[in-house]
């Protein structure tokens, strides 16, 4: 059986592609091993985060920190949108939109009661990925849940 043909708006992720370790809230959650890899020919992009052996987690993330997480992104040529599906290791099941466009990776999903957002800024190099998430009640008022880095690592 053949590949689907991937579409070109794919392309975009390709700075996402690799092995990264995730640090969050600064460095004190980390490392988390997070790999980003091309699926079914290049037409979705798995990712995939667990704790490793060296990994920190802070006492109040101890017992529902979600790793081990995956998400599949793929991209919608009706709508020029990409949509991620989430899971992790609570059985925390989420669908996010999500976009990378001049150097801005975004996710963002409008749920009400817990709406969620999330940005981060491609190092052009592509070593670092760096941005938080924030979420909201209400869609209007934001609040930062926690500070994101990757550190490519291949």
């Amino acid at each position: 059986m053949r590949d689907p043909v991937p579409h070109p708006a794919l392309r975009r992720l390709d700075p996402l592609a690799g092995v990264w370790d995730m640090y969050a809230r600064g460095t004190q959650v980390g490392p988390v091993r997070t790999e980003f890899a091309w699926l079914e020919g290049g037409a979705f992009l798995v990712q995939r985060a667990d704790l490793g052996p060296d990994t920190v987690l802070p006492e109040d993330w101890q017992g529902h920190a979600p790793f081990p997480t995956s998400c599949v992104t793929g991209y919608d040529d009706t709508a020029d949108e990409f949509t991620v599906l989430y899971a992790d290791g609570r059985g925390v099941a989420r669908v996010y939109r999500a976009d990378l466009v001049d150097g801005v990776w975004r996710q963002w999903r409008a749920v009400p009661g817990f709406h969620q957002r999330f940005a981060a800024d491609v190092d052009p190099a592509g070593r670092t990925l760096t941005g938080a998430w924030e979420f909201s009640e209400d869609g209007a008022l934001w609040r930062r849940d926690f500070d994101v880095t990757y550190r490519r690592v291949r």
